[in-house]
């Protein structure tokens, strides 16, 4: 499990991760939020995920808050 800050939320149930030592944010869906609800969920919470990757690239799986 990786660890990252939520920067961006948007309305449409998606968001952005910053990974330390990362250039590139890492998307995630709310679809992968594993024991809070999206609205729940802020931006600046710290969270874990597990990486995998899409058609579009990498993003994060299995997101939950820390």
């Amino acid at each position: 499990m990786q660890e990252g800050i939520v920067i961006k939320k948007n309305e449409k149930g998606f968001g952005f991760i910053k990974r330390d030592g990362q250039a590139k944010d890492l998307f995630f869906h709310s679809n992968e939020l594993k024991n809070i609800s999206f609205d729940e969920l802020r931006e600046g919470d710290k969270v874990s995920f597990e990486v995998g990757d899409s058609p579009k690239g990498p993003n994060a799986l299995n997101v939950s808050k820390i």
